[in-house]
């Protein structure tokens, strides 16, 4: 028996562990109360004693009782459980806006500029290329120079060598999408379509763009980075997620050609580059 119930308490602690780590949640973890054998465990583990002695003194306690000392047990577990919220969402939506999607646009602009310099036509190839690779760079520079300068001034336990071989796999993504702009959104606009389908058809494009981008840097970096995974399909769910934000980043860039349907561009007075504009302010 004594054997059996020490089963039972190595189950249902690990169950219970599980539960209350694997959700955090308040509304959730109260349910246990509506187990209080289980709950009693939970309590007698935390004074040191197990299932069996639990047994023995079970009754000398009223079940009131029982189901108060347990509730809190399990109140004090869900204080000690760390959750998340929206300021922590927007705290990280700030940090990929700064050390990815801004270094990646100014990337982009930048190189479209010397590609006219250098007499690349937006309709040819190699201006799509030369915008791709500014776009890479400026995404592998943002990243590691933001990550830097986060370990000198806040984190200092910071790994940079992870860092810069996440910011190769990004920067190779950034590639793949930076390349596709050009000729996507001269496609879309060469037939006629108006300013919202060529902004989600951007949308659409330039994030499966930047996900085969991951992918095919997954594949290939995998073999001789050591910070970046092979593909799997668990870090395919983390590549879409990233690659719809970077979409629409992508779709919002649209907005910088003040010359497309300038009536229905209702990004044009936020970043829209005019006519006159100069080149560092573009």
């Amino acid at each position: 028996r004594e054997g059996t119930q020490t089963t039972k308490l190595g189950f249902k602690m690990t169950f219970a562990t599980r539960y209350i780590s694997s959700f955090g949640q308040l509304s959730k973890i109260k349910k246990f109360r509506l187990f209080p054998a289980l709950a009693g465990v939970l309590n007698d583990a935390n004074a040191g004693g197990g299932y069996y002695k639990q047994e023995q003194t079970r009754n000398a306690h009223s079940t009131s009782a029982l189901q108060a000392d347990t509730s809190h047990a399990v109140e004090e577990i869900i204080s000690a459980t760390p959750t998340g919220g929206l300021r922590a969402r927007f705290s990280l939506t700030a940090e990929v806006a700064v050390s990815k999607i801004f270094p990646a646009g100014f990337g982009w602009q930048s190189s479209s500029i010397l590609a006219e310099n250098m007499g690349f036509a937006p309709e040819s190839m190699k201006f799509a290329l030369t915008t791709g690779v500014g776009d890479g760079i400026g995404v592998f520079l943002g990243h590691t120079l933001y990550y830097s300068a986060k370990k000198a001034l806040a984190s200092g336990d910071i790994d940079m060598a992870r860092e810069k071989d996440i910011g190769i796999l990004l920067g190779t993504a950034g590639f793949f999408s930076g390349t596709a702009w050009q000729p996507l959104v001269n496609a879309l606009q060469g037939a006629n379509l108006s300013f919202n389908e060529v902004f989600f058809g951007t949308w659409v494009g330039c994030g499966a763009a930047f996900y085969a981008g991951l992918r095919c840097g997954r594949t290939i970096l995998s073999g001789f980075l050591d910070h970046v995974d092979e593909p799997t399909y668990d870090n395919s769910k983390n590549d879409i997620s990233l690659s719809i934000a970077i979409g629409g980043a992508t779709g919002f860039f649209v907005g910088t050609d003040a010359s497309y349907l300038p009536d229905q561009n209702f990004l044009i007075d936020c970043v829209g580059i005019k006519d006159g504009m100069s080149d560092l302010t573009g």
